[in-house]
C-alpha cells in the first residue's frame, strides 16, 4: 500500500496544519500541506517546519520566502501539535484591567516586548470588572487557549484566597498581596508616597492634603495609607482626603473644594495619587485664580511622559513600568524552566522627580 508524499510528511511532522478553504465553486478543497509550502518556496519540508516552529538557524531571505508561501496558500501552523513535539505552545497569557490607565498599558507593553525577546507570543484578555468570578473566568479561558504561563496585571479586588488557578500553569502577579502565595512583582508604593509627602513637609508645609484614587483600587489604598502614616510619623495632622477616580476630570471636579480650602488657608500642599488627577486639579486651581506653586504646591504619582510638559512641570513619583513588565516575564520563565519559588517577591523602587510645581509655602 502506498500513500502520497503530503500524507507521509504530515504523519512524520505533526507540527503544522492548514484549515480547509472553499473553492470558487463552493466546494471545500484539501488543506495546503507542508509539502505544498515547500514546493512553492523552493525549499525542503524540513525548512518549512523549522520556520513554522521559530527555529533560529534559517537564513532571513529563506525565512521570508517560506512565510510568503504560507501566506499565499493560507497555511497555518498548528500550535497544539507544535507543543506536543517541542513541549511548549510558545505563548503566554496576560490578564489586565483598565488598559486605558497608564500603569496597566505600559506594563503590558513591557510584558509583550520581554516575551517577544524570549520568542513567545502573548494572548491578552482585559477584564472590565475585576471581580473574583470575572478574573477566574478570564484565567480559565486563557488556559483553554493553550498557554505556557500566565501574567496577571493588578488583581485589584481578587485576593490570594479567592483566585482560582488551573493546576500546573506557571503564574506571576503584579500585586504585593500575593507575596508568599505566588511569585509577585510590585512597585514600592509606600516609599514613593513617603518621598512625596516628606518632600512637601521639608519645604515647610505644615500639612499635606491628598487627592486619593478610587476606594476599590489596591494601589490607591496603599498610597492613601502611606500618606496618612507619613503625616502621623512626622507629627502632622491628617486631613480628610479628597476622592477621585484616576481621571483628570475627577481631579478637576475636586478642584473647586481644594480651591476653597486653599483660599481659606487650610491647604498649601496637595499630593495626588496619580498625574492625571494632578493635571485636572491644576487647571481647576488656575481657573479659581490660584497659582501653582505660589499659592499651593502639587505633587503627582506615576511620572507619565507628559508630566514634564505640564505648566508648571509637575513634581511626580516615577514608576518604572518597563522594569515591572520585564521582571514579571523573567519570573514567569524561571517557573516555566523549573526554577522559581512560590514566595519569590520583587519590589521595584521608585524615584521622586522634583520639578517646578512645588515650592515653600507663602510666608
Amino acid at each position: 500500500m502506498t500513500e502520497d508524499l503530503g500524507t507521509a510528511q504530515r504523519r512524520v511532522d505533526p507540527t503544522t496544519t492548514a484549515s480547509s478553504a472553499p473553492t470558487a465553486t463552493g466546494r471545500v478543497r484539501s488543506p495546503a500541506s507542508i509539502v505544498d509550502v515547500a514546493a512553492l518556496a523552493g525549499v525542503s519540508a524540513q525548512t518549512v517546519s523549522r520556520v513554522s516552529t521559530g527555529y533560529a538557524g534559517v537564513r532571513a531571505a529563506t525565512r521570508e520566502r517560506v512565510l510568503a508561501a504560507m501566506d499565499t496558500l493560507g497555511y497555518v501552523p498548528n500550535s497544539a501539535a507544535r507543543a506536543l513535539k517541542f513541549g511548549s505552545f510558545r505563548t503566554i497569557g496576560v490578564v489586565a484591567h483598565q488598559l486605558a490607565r497608564t500603569g496597566e498599558s505600559r506594563t503590558v507593553e513591557a510584558v509583550v516586548e520581554a516575551a517577544r525577546q524570549e520568542g513567545y507570543g502573548v494572548t491578552l484578555v482585559e477584564v472590565r470588572n475585576p471581580s473574583t468570578e470575572d478574573v477566574t473566568d478570564a484565567v480559565a479561558g486563557l488556559a483553554a487557549m493553550a498557554i505556557d504561563g500566565l501574567v496577571i496585571i493588578r488583581a485589584e479586588a481578587v485576593g490570594p484566597d479567592t483566585l482560582v488557578l488551573p493546576p500546573h500553569i506557571p503564574v506571576v502577579v503584579s500585586d504585593s498581596r500575593f507575596v508568599g502565595h505566588l511569585p509577585a512583582v510590585a512597585t514600592d508604593q509606600a516609599s514613593g508616597t513617603r518621598q512625596a509627602v516628606e518632600h512637601l513637609l521639608g519645604l515647610g508645609h505644615t500639612s499635606v492634603s491628598h487627592v486619593a484614587g478610587p476606594a476599590g483600587s489596591r494601589p490607591g489604598t496603599e498610597r492613601l495609607e502611606a500618606w496618612a502614616a507619613t503625616l502621623r510619623a512626622a507629627g502632622h495632622p491628617v486631613p480628610a482626603p479628597y476622592r477621585g477616580d484616576w481621571t483628570a476630570r475627577s481631579g478637576y471636579t475636586v478642584g473647586d473644594q481644594v480651591a476653597d480650602d486653599v483660599a481659606a488657608g487650610r491647604v498649601s500642599a496637595v499630593f495626588c495619587a496619580n498625574d492625571q488627577m494632578a493635571l485636572g486639579l491644576m487647571r481647576a486651581l488656575y481657573e479659581h485664580g490660584l497659582r501653582v506653586p505660589d499659592d499651593v504646591s502639587v505633587v503627582g504619582f506615576d511620572d507619565i511622559p507628559e508630566s514634564a510638559y505640564f505648566w508648571p512641570p509637575l513634581t511626580s513619583v516615577a514608576q518604572d513600568f518597563h522594569r515591572v513588565g520585564e521582571r514579571l516575564v523573567s519570573l514567569l520563565f524561571e517557573q516555566i524552566r523549573g526554577g522559581a519559588r512560590p514566595d519569590t517577591h520583587v519590589l521595584v523602587p521608585v524615584e521622586l522627580k522634583v520639578r517646578q510645581s512645588t515650592a515653600p509655602p507663602r510666608a
